[in-house]
């Protein structure tokens, strides 16, 4: 039977089911309020056509309750909008449970972008030799980070769980009872997480989903493409932020370092177990038997954290030796199952995530010249007493050669204290786990050499003295420092005592590259034009020194701060680029939205690994020939002028501080870190963290860092009488095509009749029109660009599911607008009443949740 087209099945197993169930939902008497149910479609439809008429938020809200609840009063009004938001938020769940039941259906698990397909490719072509030599060297991690833009609690996410599988099964009781279920579970958090709650959060990711997709992945790989031997590389595997990330996130202690590294040895170990005790039902053969429940009584004993002989390489060597007795005495039976532990074994050892560690340049700084000044005081002759008059250089050769042990105890500052002891964490982790369990450290704003080697001066002096088992990750965030990073890199290379440690790491250097600040400094074009130059001076420089660079994405959900079609970007890049890993960070409801579930976390597994390899099959040169360079960064140079202008504007601070959402992130309790970095009382542009920042736009429906700059880079092309040079770029260059794709993603999710009451504001008006103008333009252009009639027009299936998202949503937004008004209206008043702005406020802080859940992507 033909398969059906994308948009078909999206209809058929996503859409009718959702109407159907939502119909369900609708009548479920889970609250108080009578009617509830009954009413939200109807304030839906109100709002609906209000904004067809062109109504604004204040008038819509009005409009219902005169028509159809006129005898409320105010208290019992604000209610209603509350038990609105409840419905909402839990019918976000019940999309994201259907859409997540039919991903298989929806998405074709063995097209374009899977390893059945890759592998098909390659042997129609000839290419499974080289297909197996490039899968010998390539590698993909992705990397959990805890940036808060999840705002799921763990009850939530079970029943999304449950909720998908009694989908997946047609089982209308069980679907009844979980829909009820998650009306009565409330979705926020009154207290702030810890940074441990945020790291057993994802460590359920680990438990569940990732060591089976990985596995499968491995699995199939091994069988399918190396015909069973085994492969030395993992390909494959897994990386952790949550209690190692300490940067702006004072509550990262070394101890809560330390006990997350715990969580995910004990976690491992009891998936171990698991595993073992299904072996030992089927493995009761002569001369097996005993040595697997040997093995199950050892794991058991870790379990309970009783004494355990059983180290890593004993439990492989053991699993061996079992499978060699099945296959010589036993007919193989099973064999594939102790194989298949083997290759979990592999990718995870006994400590399942590799942690890594990262904190600020700045606070760097600051800590080692605390550090400096101690040992200085108390006579050590390791750092010279003249050294803070030395220049930077003569400083850079001090710490290459900087020998001795720094005695903590003569340090008395605390925060210096903890991030030395960080460091002592590290190593007892590695002392613990295996140096697999943490051994990076990432130094965000990096901007010198001075950065890199005050971080390597204090590894080696305070816990690792000559056998550094750490790499050193530097992060280039803004555009300066983009243009600057293979400068600073150089100087790396160069210099011996960092040249000699880059050769013990096998001469390879790591090197993050942060695509949200890089945004919200140099706008949507200039960030990821800057980052690709970036990456191409980069790789140019690592290999003129004989290192292989690895390049870790800093990515977020959205296309503006690095993310959209991900695996499309990877697939686009040329042979100027390293590519032999592909490492990314994952945050935040993209973990769920995109490695949720068994199948969406091997299908996007998948993709990556697909397009991290795509290059090196293909025949196609995908370098960007010199025309197109030109034209490329005419675009991005054009949008940056056009971005920094509207970021130089007087209101661009005030808007965003009293229009939009942005102080309420912080009130909603889904992350542990800070919502700014700096202490200043006044918000201060350098302060804002990308996330709040992001998603503040997507609130108001704008998406401005998505696109601002764009519609005015192409206007110029067309002005000029040039369009065709641009359409040519977009028609010949992946890379190009990538971002324009992306970008039409944020235009698809923007909505400016929402907040078009705001054009005649007597303050922001203007700076409103700024706004909308822009996207005007770059929506006009870039359909004119891309040949298309609608944006998306490409991917029906994921407008689809936008367009149905967005419609959920639509009252929720209606409700923060229409609170947002309310509040501004109160505050002008001589006298404020105090409590009625504080129920305006919640009810703002509310509607975050069911919004960033609908966009799975918006922040």
């Amino acid at each position: 039977m033909p398969l059906q087209p994308k948009l078909t099945r999206f209809n058929q197993n996503v859409l009718s089911k959702y109407q159907i169930y939502n119909g369900i939902f609708m009548t479920l008497p889970f609250d108080t309020i009578t009617k509830t149910g009954v009413l939200l479609p109807l304030f839906h439809e109100t709002c609906k056509n209000g904004f067809e008429d062109g109504h604004n938020p204040t008038v819509i809200v009005d409009t219902f309750f005169k028509k159809y609840q006129a005898r409320r009063s105010d208290k019992s009004k604000i209610d209603l909008l509350f038990r609105f938001i409840q419905y909402i938020e839990r019918q976000v769940v019940l999309f994201d449970a259907i859409e997540d039941a039919a991903f298989p259906i929806v998405n074709n698990m063995d097209g374009i972008g899977t390893l059945r397909s890759l592998k098909e490719s390659a042997a129609a072509e000839g290419k499974l030799d080289k297909l197996r030599h490039y899968l010998e060297e390539f590698k993909v991690r992705i990397v959990l980070t805890a940036h808060p833009t999840q705002f799921y609690p763990g009850t939530v996410l079970g029943i999304i769980t449950d909720l998908t599988e009694a989908v997946r099964e047609n089982d209308l009781l069980r679907i009844n009872d979980l829909l009820a279920q998650l009306g009565k579970t409330p979705f926020f958090k009154h207290e702030k997480p810890t940074p441990y709650d945020e790291a057993v959060s994802l460590i359920w990711y680990l438990e569940n989903v990732f060591y089976e997709s990985f596995g499968k992945i491995y699995d199939y790989i091994q069988q399918n493409i190396f015909d069973g031997k085994h492969i030395d590389n993992d390909i494959i595997n897994i990386g952790f932020w949550p209690g190692g990330d300490r940067d702006g996130n004072p509550f990262v202690t070394p101890e809560i370092t330390v006990k997350v590294a715990t969580r995910l040895h004990e976690t491992i170990i009891k998936n171990y177990h698991k595993d073992v005790r299904k072996l030992k039902r089927k493995l009761t053969f002569q001369g097996v038997e005993a040595r697997i429940s040997h093995i199950e009584t050892q794991l058991y004993k870790k379990v309970l954290h009783e004494e355990s002989s059983l180290t890593l390489n004993e439990f492989v060597s053991e699993l061996k030796a079992i499978r060699q007795i099945i296959i010589d005495q036993h007919q193989s039976l099973y064999v594939t199952e102790v194989t298949s532990l083997l290759n979990k074994i592999h990718l995870f050892g006994f400590h399942f995530s590799s942690l890594d560690i990262r904190q600020d340049s700045r606070v760097h700084h600051s800590i080692f010249i605390t550090m400096v000044d101690s040992m200085i005081a108390n006579g050590s002759k390791d750092i010279p007493s003249n050294y803070h008059d030395l220049t930077e250089a003569e400083q850079v050769k001090v710490l290459s050669e900087v020998k001795g042990t720094v005695d903590l105890a003569l340090i008395k500052d605390e925060e210096t204290l903890k991030a030395l002891n960080t460091i002592k964490a590290l190593k007892s982790i590695q002392e613990t786990n295996g140096e697999l369990a943490a051994n990076r450290y990432i130094i965000s704003n990096n901007q010198t050499t001075l950065n890199v080697m005050q971080l390597f001066a204090m590894l080696k002096v305070v816990a690792f003295n000559d056998k550094l088992t750490v790499d050193i990750g530097p992060l280039f965030e803004t555009i300066t420092d983009l243009e600057n990073a293979h400068i600073v890199m150089e100087d790396l290379y160069i210099n011996p005592a960092y040249a000699k440690h880059l050769k013990s790491r096998g001469n390879k250097q790591t090197i993050m590259l942060g695509f949200s600040d890089g945004t919200k400094d140099g706008g949507y074009l200039m960030a990821n034009w800057a980052i690709y130059k970036a990456k191409e001076r980069l790789t140019a420089i690592s290999r003129k020194y004989d290192v292989t660079v690895i390049f870790f994405d800093g990515r977020g959900g959205p296309p503006a701060r690095g993310g959209g079609k991900t695996h499309n970007f990877y697939a686009s890049l040329g042979p100027t680029i390293e590519d032999k890993e592909v490492q990314l960070t994952i945050q935040g409801q993209t973990i769920s939205s995109n490695f949720g579930t068994l199948d969406s976390s091997q299908y996007n597994l998948e993709q990556l690994i697909s397009s991290g390899i795509y290059n090196s099959l293909s025949d196609t040169d995908l370098r960007m020939v010199p025309e197109n360079r030109v034209v490329m960064d005419n675009l991005a140079n054009l949008s940056y002028q056009a971005y920094v202008d509207f970021k130089n504007h007087p209101k661009f601070i005030s808007y965003l501080e009293h229009m939009s959402t942005l102080k309420y992130y912080a009130k909603t309790n889904i992350g542990s870190r800070p919502s700014k970095r700096g202490k200043a009382e006044g918000l201060v542009f350098e302060d804002l963290r990308a996330i709040p920042f992001v998603g503040s736009w997507s609130q108001l429906k704008q998406n401005v860092p998505g696109f601002f700059g764009v519609g005015t880079a192409l206007k110029h092309y067309e002005d000029a009488g040039e369009f065709e040079k641009a359409q040519n770029l977009f028609k010949t260059s992946s890379f190009f095509r990538t971002l324009i794709e992306n970008s039409m993603m944020s235009l698809s999710k923007s909505f400016f009749d929402l907040t078009k009451y705001m054009s005649d504001d007597p303050e922001y008006g203007a700076f409103w029109n700024v706004i909308h103008t822009e996207y005007l333009t770059t929506k006009r252009l870039i359909l004119k660009l891309t040949g298309y009639t609608d944006l998306m027009e490409e991917e029906p299936s994921g407008k689809a599911s936008i367009r149905v998202r967005e419609s959920i949503v639509l009252p929720l937004l209606t409700i923060q607008q229409y609170a947002l008004k309310q509040i501004q209206e109160l505050e002008k008043a001589d006298v404020k009443d105090t409590d009625l702005i504080a129920v305006y406020e919640k009810l703002v802080t509310r509607s975050l949740f069911g919004n960033i859940n609908a966009s799975r992507n918006s922040a």
